[in-house]
């Protein structure tokens, strides 16, 4: 029997028939994206064996030293979101571009810099440089790959590259620092990064950058991108990681800590009341879109993938170097197996065609609950490294890389095509969220415990970490077991104009009160019938 013609691509996946593409331009683009995501990953995790050589060359603090890393995780996190909806409203090949040239630029001044104030201020824009990258370069994969099974296996292939990125930036930064110099760190990254933009400004084609999201084409693009809303939940985000970030170094009572929280807490509800003012086309998340199927639920599984692999970063590489005395490259070897598993588990995109992604990602969580159990257990005695951490560090990484890959699969198809810039910005979000705040929540754990048994040298308070990432484990378990509903798993992926798809309680109440206009006005012509 001779196969079906085929069709226009299926209407789940994106709005408008893109041109198709050959498998190995495809490929191609996926690595460019995965380069993107994997530049991210190395440009947090590679400056951890660069730290100790930039105090001695900048005259930075230790306490000081920590806001090399924190400040790039700030920026990121906090410009997400306007960066994914300038992706959407704007062309995401130029967005990705210009994300992607002005980390290398950065990069390469920083190489030269030697004064404190400065590297602060050029990390923090590397992370604004890096958010501009992450939600652009999701919102073209989606439309590389429109088809579901296509696009399952590259968004997987996608979070497995910047598992990797984290464990061979560790590795990298370890190499260059000790045989070369710090400097070469910036620059590894310039090497990376200056060729990725220019590849992606020849690669990509134009038809596949171009926004299909906007309402009506004669309003300017600036004014669809709700400005209001996205400075203010910017501004929510940047308040509140600096707090959550700080509140373990500098005491949660401090009115440093305390202000910037209380005034992001007040923020984050007055963003979602003015997302209800202004009209959905125009919102930076419009409110319906959490009434998407299983959108939330979702939203609450990302915050856990990057708080296990950045617990365990923290708590496995400051107990190698400090209490073990292993050096950095012997402790980013002893991490690969971190980097492995995830790749390994990234490449299971496909079993989401063939099962529910709620049972996947339950396996996840279950894998990464073992693994805390292993980590809590032992891991205080180099010797208990193959005993405990290995298989640990084996079962928790695919572990987190399923959950990681299989909740952004799902919430991609959840939501429509349109929206990918938005909705890769919201899901980034959510895991640089989770991340934050769990850690800081792991930090003050361990901190509390070893003030009281034994002191940093001993175990317990690290043993401790890990029983409350069981305990995040299990909640995580029990909310998607009884939340995840399988029965909208294979729906089509709605569109950008299906507004009965999913409806805000105010679009519902409004088409109510219309009914009842109808009603009332039919009823006035028949009695002046009769």
């Amino acid at each position: 029997m001779s196969p079906p013609a085929p069709g226009p691509p299926a209407k789940t996946l994106a709005d408008g028939s893109p041109k198709r593409l050959s498998l190995i331009r495809k490929v191609f683009l996926l690595l460019l994206f995965c380069f993107a995501q994997f530049l991210e990953s190395f440009s947090i995790s590679a400056l951890y064996p660069a730290i100790p050589p930039l105090e001695a060359s900048t005259g930075i603090t230790q306490s000081q030293s920590a806001w090399i890393l924190s400040a790039f995780h700030l920026t990121f996190a906090s410009f997400l979101m306007i960066s994914g909806r300038i992706s959407d409203i704007y062309d995401p090949k130029n967005t990705l571009i210009a994300g992607v040239s002005s980390l290398g630029i950065l990069s390469i001044c920083a190489g030269f810099v030697n004064n404190k104030i400065a590297i602060l201020v050029l990390r923090a824009i590397m992370g604004i440089a890096a958010a501009m990258s992450i939600p652009s370069s999701l919102n073209l994969l989606v439309h590389v790959f429109p088809e579901p099974l296509e696009q399952a296996r590259a968004i997987g292939v996608f979070g497995g590259c910047g598992a990797a990125g984290n464990v061979l930036g560790l590795l990298i930064g370890a190499v260059l620092v000790q045989y070369i110099s710090y400097h070469w760190v910036f620059w590894f990254a310039a090497i990376i990064a200056i060729p990725l933009a220019l590849a992606c400004m020849f690669a990509i084609p134009p038809e596949i950058a171009k926004s299909k999201h906007r309402a009506d084409p004669h309003i300017a693009k600036w004014k669809s991108l709700d400005l209001i809303g996205t400075f203010t939940l910017t501004a929510a985000f940047i308040l509140f990681i600096y707090a959550v970030t700080s509140g373990p170094a500098d005491g949660w009572a401090t009115a440093g800590v305390l202000t910037p929280l209380i005034i992001s807490i007040f923020l984050i509800p007055g963003f979602f009341y003015w997302e209800t003012i202004v009209p959905a086309d125009k919102a930076a998340i419009p409110p319906r879109t959490w009434f998407y199927n299983n959108f939330v639920v979702l939203f609450t599984s990302a915050l856990s993938p990057f708080l296990w692999w950045g617990s365990v970063f923290i708590v496995f590489t400051t107990l190698w170097q400090d209490v073990f005395h292993w050096t950095i490259i012997s402790t980013a070897v002893h991490m690969l197996p971190v980097g492995v598993a995830a790749i390994l588990a990234s490449c299971t995109g496909s079993l989401s065609r063939r099962f529910s992604p709620k049972w996947i990602i339950l396996t996840g969580y279950s894998m990464t609950a073992v693994a805390n159990v292993l980590c809590a257990v032992g891991g205080g005695r180099p010797e208990d490294y193959w005993r405990y951490i290995f298989p640990a560090f084996v079962l928790g990484s695919a572990g987190a890389s399923l959950t990681y890959a299989h909740t952004s699969i799902a919430i991609f198809q959840a939501a429509p095509a349109s929206m990918a810039g938005t909705v890769g910005a919201i899901f980034n979000g959510a895991l640089q969220l989770g991340s934050a705040i769990g850690i800081a929540a792991l930090t003050a754990i361990q901190t509390s415990v070893e003030a009281t048994h034994g002191g940093p040298q001993a175990y317990y308070g690290r043993a401790a970490a890990f029983w409350f990432l069981l305990g995040v484990a299990v909640i995580e378990i029990l909310s998607l077991s009884y939340f995840y509903q399988r029965a909208t798993d294979y729906e089509p992926q709605p569109t950008s104009d299906d507004r009965d798809v999913v409806k805000a309680p105010e679009e519902i109440s409004n088409e109510i009160d219309e009914v009842k206009k109808d009603a009332a006005t039919v009823k006035e012509l028949k009695g002046l019938a009769v």
